[in-house]
C-alpha cells in the first residue's frame, strides 16, 4: 500500500485556512488531516513531501476545456488526449472534461471514437468524461462555432455519439429554446449526463423553462447568451436573478468584467458559481503556428481571438491563475478554491472528490503564494 505524508502546508478547507498541518495518504485515499505539531515518529517506507508552507487544496477539476499545451482532442488521437493530461496535472489540475467543438456527425464521432481509449490511461490528470460543445445550440448565437456544425436537436445522433464514448460524455451543452428539448432532457437524464444552458438565445420565459425541465447550470455565463435587459431579462437576467441556476465563469477579467463576477458571487449561494478555462488548444504551447478548432487563432491582451475577424475564441485561463484571478475579484480564498474543485465536482456527481477529507480520493492541488504550482497529488 502507498503511503504518503504531506508536511508543513497550509489547508485550504470549505470556510478557512489551516496553517502548518500534515496530510496523510494510503493508496490514494486521504488517511487523516491534521496540525504537524502532533506529528509523531513515522512507520518506514513513508514518503514524504514538505510542502514548505504552500497552499493544500482539493484537486482543480476543469470541466470545460478544449486543449492544453498544444493538445486536444480535436487531434483526434488517444496519445493528443494523454498528453493534454500529463500537462494540466503539471499546472495543478487532477480531473477535466475534454470539451468537443460543435461538428458534423461524422467529425464528432471520429473525434470520440480515436479519443475513447485514453480512458483510464492517463498518468496525469484524469479524464472525467467529455464535454459536448452542441451541436444542439442557437444558430444566433454561436460564438466561435462554425455556422453549418449547429444542427437542430437529433436524439439518434446523440445516442450514436455516447456509444462511442462508452457512456463517458459527462456534460453536454444546449440551448434550452430549441424544438425537441424536453426529449434531450430525458435523454440526458437517463445517461446521467449534465445539462448545461449556452450558446443560447433563450428569453427569460424559455430559459426559466429549461431550468424548470433540469437544465440548471450555466455554459460559460454571459458569453454567447441573451443579454439582460429591463424590459426582456434574457437568458443572463435568468443566471442573475434566480439563485439556483449555477453558472460556470471564465475568470480571465476578459469575458467577463471582474465586477460582474464579484455581483455573482454575491447573488448565488457559494456552491453555484464554477471556475472554468475554455482554454483552447494552443494555450500553454511555446511556439506557433496557434490554430484552434482548424482556424488560425491569434493571443491578444489575454484572449486567443480568430484571425479572420477577430473574434474572441476562447480563452488562454490556467485554472490556477482562475484562481488567483477570484481571489483579486473579491472572493475568498476558501471560496475561490471551492468554485475550482469542491463546485464541479458536487455538479458532476464525483461523491470522492473536491474536498480534502478523510476517505476522499487524494487529488491534491499545491501552490505557492503566487498561484504557482508546486506538485499535484493524484489519486
Amino acid at each position: 500500500m502507498k503511503h504518503q505524508l504531506i508536511i508543513n502546508a497550509r489547508v485550504i478547507t470549505a470556510e478557512k485556512i489551516l496553517p502548518d498541518h500534515c496530510i496523510e495518504i494510503k493508496d490514494g485515499k486521504i488517511a487523516v488531516v491534521f496540525p504537524c505539531e502532533r506529528l509523531q515518529a513515522l512507520e518506514e517506507g513513508v514518503e514524504i513531501f514538505d510542502a514548505k508552507g504552500a497552499y493544500a487544496s482539493a484537486g482543480l477539476i476543469d470541466m470545460h476545456i478544449h486543449g492544453f499545451a498544444g493538445f486536444g482532442p480535436e487531434l483526434a488521437s488517444e496519445e493528443a488526449l494523454l498528453y493534454m493530461s500529463e500537462a494540466l496535472a503539471k499546472n495543478g489540475v487532477t480531473a477535466f472534461c475534454p470539451t468537443l467543438y460543435c461538428g458534423q456527425p461524422a467529425d464528432m464521432l471520429r473525434r470520440i471514437q480515436n479519443t475513447v481509449g485514453a480512458f483510464g490511461k492517463e498518468k496525469g490528470a484524469h479524464i472525467l468524461g467529455y464535454h459536448l460543445e452542441g451541436p444542439f445550440i442557437s444558430p444566433k448565437k454561436p460564438g466561435v462555432m462554425k455556422p453549418q456544425d449547429i444542427s437542430l436537436i437529433d436524439i439518434p445522433a446523440l445516442e450514436r455519439l455516447y456509444d462511442a464514448a462508452q457512456g463517458h460524455i459527462t456534460n453536454m451543452t444546449v440551448a434550452p429554446e430549441l424544438h425537441g428539448i424536453e426529449l434531450l432532457v430525458k435523454y440526458c437524464k437517463e445517461h446521467h449526463i449534465l445539462m448545461q444552458a449556452g450558446h443560447t438565445d433563450a428569453t427569460y420565459a424559455e430559459f426559466l423553462h429549461g431550468a424548470s425541465l433540469g437544465i440548471t447550470h450555466t455554459t460559460h455565463a454571459f458569453n454567447a447568451m441573451r443579454e439582460f435587459s429591463h424590459r426582456e431579462p434574457g437568458a443572463a437576467g435568468a443566471v442573475l436573478m434566480h439563485p439556483e441556476i449555477s453558472a460556470e465563469i471564465i475568470a480571465d477579467g476578459k469575458h467577463v468584467h471582474p465586477d460582474v463576477v464579484a455581483f455573482l458571487a454575491r447573488v448565488k449561494p457559494p456552491e453555484n458559481l464554477v471556475l472554468i478555462t475554455d482554454a483552447l488548444r494552443p494555450t500553454g504551447q511555446p511556439q506557433p503556428p496557434f490554430t484552434a478548432n482548424d482556424e488560425d487563432v491569434i493571443l491578444q491582451d489575454g484572449v486567443w481571438r480568430r484571425t479572420s475577424d477577430q473574434v474572441i475564441a476562447g480563452s488562454s485561463l490556467t485554472m490556477l491563475q482562475g484562481v488567483k484571478n477570484l481571489v483579486s475579484f473579491g472572493l475568498t480564498l476558501p471560496q475561490a478554491a471551492a468554485c475550482a474543485s469542491a463546485n464541479p465536482a458536487r455538479l458532476l456527481g464525483l461523491k470522492n472528490k473536491g474536498s480534502l477529507a478523510t476517505g476522499m480520493d487524494a487529488d491534491i492541488t499545491l501552490f505557492d503564494a503566487d498561484f504557482r504550482p508546486v506538485r499535484t497529488f493524484l489519486a
